[in-house]
């Protein structure tokens, strides 16, 4: 029911046809449960327990260990427009300072991630310097979105913000998550239990319905 909720709900949203790539990593009985994809491809695991779900909980989600432990989520950076994106993820449990929760590129101009500790958001942008959000201490709902060529828009702890940086050529590259695909990958030891992709949408219904989602998990799970 906290499934088909959230679905309709992404739907009277108008938000739904712009997920493009997304996973509950919670609620399933299994880690191989939770990497069903709610829509398009399943990612591919690397190196988390498949076997004993050692780094998983059904209520909160799945734990990155910060050196190994990643998903390709199998959703290329330049899927989607240059100037239609979103990322979004739910933090159960944040990880260090200096990690990244899922993205692609690095430190140059197209790149896409979000970053750990002090949210650092970026989407496709000419210049490489990444946006300082709230600093995250808890539990909470971070994602960007692009809808237009010189600006984009940032939603971490409830708080939005408009960022003034214009676009240019997605890096190439598949998103991974719990780190950034690039050389300097940043794993996370986060815990994560939702992430999406897909084109812009409307950051402040996700963060609603995600929120929503992962609470009625938790009240249905004993």
């Amino acid at each position: 029911k906290a499934i088909n909720d959230f679905v309709l709900g992404c739907k009277n949203d108008g938000i739904w046809d712009a997920i493009k790539a997304c996973c509950i990593l919670a609620g399933a009985r299994t880690t191989n449960g939770a990497l069903v994809p709610l829509v398009g491809d399943a990612p591919d695991p690397y190196n988390f327990d498949l076997v004993d779900d050692t780094d998983y909980d059904r209520k909160t989600g799945l734990k990155g260990d910060g050196s190994t432990k990643y998903l390709n989520s199998n959703r290329n950076n330049n899927a989607d427009p240059q100037n239609s994106q979103h990322l979004f993820a739910r933090v159960s449990t944040v990880g260090d300072n200096t990690r990244a929760y899922l993205g692609a590129g690095g430190a140059e101009a197209g790149a896409s991630f979000i970053g750990v500790g002090a949210a650092v958001l970026l989407t496709r942008s000419r210049s490489a310097t990444a946006i300082t959000g709230p600093n995250l201490t808890t539990a909470t709902n971070v994602g960007l979105s692009r809808a237009s060529a010189s600006e984009y828009s940032t939603r971490c702890v409830g708080i939005a913000n408009v960022i003034a940086q214009a676009s240019t050529t997605p890096v190439v590259g598949d998103i991974y998550v719990f780190q950034r695909n690039a050389a300097l990958p940043l794993t996370a030891n986060a815990r994560l239990a939702f992430y999406s992709i897909g084109e812009s949408l409307d950051l402040a219904a996700l963060d609603t319905r995600v929120s929503d989602l992962i609470t009625a998990i938790g009240a249905a799970i004993p």
